[in-house]
């Protein structure tokens, strides 16, 4: 019996030991009492956020574990409201934000903020309109209206002007939104309240706005979900997304009024017609170049300037610069719009700050 019980003991005393590395591992970075402390040990990023990058982000993710199996990165895609609240609340190692934080923000982290673009896309207006046009123009009057509740149905005079020609079906409009706190909303959001004085000073811009006679879903796939099941539904989603959920997509008329599908060229448009600033953040509410698609976006990583664990802030400075350079030839394929050099450059220096 006396054996037996040591037996026991050794068993339990071990199996401590085991949870206490586990534990380490996955929490004892973002604490600072981790029992992984050398560059070779175990180490686990958490990170929240926007869900517009978010498959992008998870293929960076997936594939510089498989480089580094030492290092897993697990990332909650639950809106950039999420993602700045949990940043500022320390419960990640990074968030991640389509809306660049406010001085504000910045100002509730002691540790200081380093804000990242990491990547560029676009944000479509996917609708489903049974018996409507293959190829759907609306004009800046037209989606304004749509979303201020003032056009209700699809045969509108607003809507049939920008398509001579097409028989539109007299089906009601159902705006479709986001529920959460969402940089996407704000992207949105901020172009309507650019374009539109009414919308300026109606709704107006922001993560979390009242939409007039609006139905909401949660994140991009919420969004289309609720797009796909409501004939005459329109709503805005991350064009990757909508490229892979088979969505159609609306022509928009851009500031120099002309029609402009969403891809890879009339995004790099409207990337280019933006000057980056030294704090990289960058809002471009109507890009002005004549073949710009009209709603593009930076969507930037949240990092703090200082981390208790200096084996975090290399692995995360390493994973941000693995994003930057390899993981931009991802982008194409998923939807997302790579970097241009400068931005590179600028967002490689910024790093230095991380420490």
């Amino acid at each position: 019996m006396r054996i037996a019980r040591g037996v026991l003991l050794l068993v339990a005393v071990s199996l401590m030991g085991v949870g206490l590395v586990t534990l380490g591992g996955r929490f004892g970075t973002r604490l600072g009492a981790g029992v992984a402390t050398n560059a070779e040990a175990a180490i686990t990023l958490q990170g929240t956020g926007a869900t517009f990058p978010a498959p992008l982000y998870q293929k960076w993710f997936t594939e510089y574990n498989k480089a580094h199996p030492d290092v897993q990165i697990n990332y909650q895609a639950l809106g950039s409201g999420a993602g700045i609240k949990q940043f500022q609340q320390h419960l990640v190692d990074f968030g991640a934000s389509d809306a660049a934080m406010t001085d504000a923000e910045i100002a509730a982290v002691p540790e200081g903020v380093v804000l990242l673009p990491m990547t560029a896309g676009a944000i479509v207006l996917a609708y489903n309109l049974p018996d409507g046009p293959s190829e759907l123009k609306l004009s800046r009057e037209a989606y304004v209206g749509i979303f201020l509740g003032k056009i209700t149905q699809w045969n509108d005079p607003a809507i049939a002007k920008a398509n001579p020609g097409v028989t539109l079906p007299a089906t009601k409009i159902q705006p479709v939104v986001r529920s959460d706190g969402s940089g996407t909303t704000f992207v949105f959001t901020s172009h309507l309240s650019a374009i539109s004085d009414a919308w300026k000073s109606g709704p107006g811009a922001g993560k979390s706005v009242n939409f007039p006679a609006a139905v909401a879903g949660k994140g991009n796939a919420g969004v289309t979900a609720l797009i796909k099941e409501t004939p005459g539904a329109i709503g805005y989603v991350e064009y990757g997304y909508a490229v892979q959920t088979k969505m159609p997509m609306a022509v928009l008329e851009n500031k120099s009024r002309k029609y402009v599908k969403a891809d890879l060229t009339s995004g790099k448009d409207a990337l280019a017609s933006v000057q980056l600033p030294a704090d990289l953040r960058a809002w471009i509410t109507d890009p002005a170049a004549p073949e710009a698609y009209p709603i593009v976006t930076y969507t930037w990583l949240l990092c703090y300037k200082k981390y208790k664990d200096p084996n975090t802030a290399a692995t995360l400075k390493s994973v941000i610069q693995y994003g930057l350079t390899q993981g931009q030839s991802f982008s194409v394929d998923l939807g997302y719009i790579p970097l241009p050099a400068n931005v590179v450059d600028a967002v490689s220096k910024a790093l230095e700050q991380i420490s």
